[in-house]
């Protein structure tokens, strides 16, 4: 039977040969992602974020792992995706090592946690330029990049780091996130409509949607919340994301399996969303 014969499965979740760009990926999810991508097969990674010292640390630490592809770099490109100027920078920096990428991480992103009735405007616009327009500016002008090799058959890959803070509600009260939950509503939906306008050239657009990880941004908010073991027992599966969990969704996004995924928006949070009460309501947020 014709639904037997699966072309090449050995290569259904292999990323050989793949160019991907990473940006906020000197630290937390966006390093682990970034590590999963050069693991599966990618032959260059570049590492984005605003410092010049922690892109330079990620990509050597990437550039030591034992188990990469002849030839295989993580390359260090520091800019500031919160800025225009940031963004073009880091495509003209791109553009000296290759003439396209393969998959796209649009990771970088900022928080603010405070009352609501003290909430700074400054603090809610820094949020939402990084993680909606910044994200906006970085996919525009990576698209050229993105065209030059995709196909029917074998989509460039844009993926958004969104939370599932943009699906529910997410930190209320003295440490409010007001402003990061807004802008991760914003970008999956603005994900979705670039799944519509890119998919016909060829670029599949999809979020990933983490819950609780224990990162540097979010561990702070962990302990506020009753401290990390309280909130993995508040969750289904009764434990906080793990690198590996971050690492699965994006090699499974950016490679052949997931050819036909586009405008998706992959919770990754072990089903906290769906919890009601306290628990249930802090398991829900993402800090990256």
């Amino acid at each position: 039977m014709a639904e037997a014969d699966l072309h090449d499965f050995p290569s259904l979740f292999s990323l050989k040969g793949k160019v991907a760009v990473v940006t906020g990926g000197s630290r937390g999810l966006g390093l682990s992602a970034a590590s999963a991508l050069l693991q599966a097969g990618a032959s260059k990674v570049f590492i984005s974020s605003r410092k010049v010292s922690a892109c330079d640390a990620a990509a050597a630490k990437l550039n030591s792992l034992p188990n990469l592809s002849p030839g295989a770099a993580a390359i260090s490109v520091p800019a500031d995706a919160s800025t225009l100027a940031g963004v073009e920078h880091l495509v003209a920096e791109v553009k000296k090592h290759t003439a396209h990428v393969d998959i796209l991480l649009a990771n970088a992103g900022a928080t603010w946690g405070e009352a609501f009735d003290t909430h700074p405007d400054s603090a809610f616009a820094k949020v939402m330029d990084l993680n909606v327009r910044g994200v906006f500016n970085t996919i525009r002008l990576f698209t050229p990049l993105l065209e030059a090799r995709g196909t029917v058959e074998d989509p460039s890959r844009v993926i958004i780091t969104a939370s599932v803070a943009g699906l529910g509600v997410g930190t209320l009260g003295k440490q409010g996130t007001y402003g990061y939950s807004a802008s991760k509503a914003a970008v999956i939906h603005l994900g979705r409509n670039l799944a519509v306008e890119l998919g016909p050239r060829h670029i599949a657009v999809n979020s990933i949607c983490p819950g609780f990880f224990p990162t540097k941004m979010a561990n702070g908010l962990l302990e506020m919340s009753g401290g990390k073991d309280r909130i993995a027992q508040g969750n289904p599966l009764r434990k906080l994301g793990r690198p590996e969990d971050i690492a699965g969704a994006v090699v499974y996004l950016s490679s052949r399996a997931a050819s036909h995924v586009n405008g998706a928006a992959l919770e990754i949070d072990g089903g906290a969303l769906w919890v009601s009460g306290e628990l249930g309501a802090a398991g829900t947020e993402s800090k990256l």
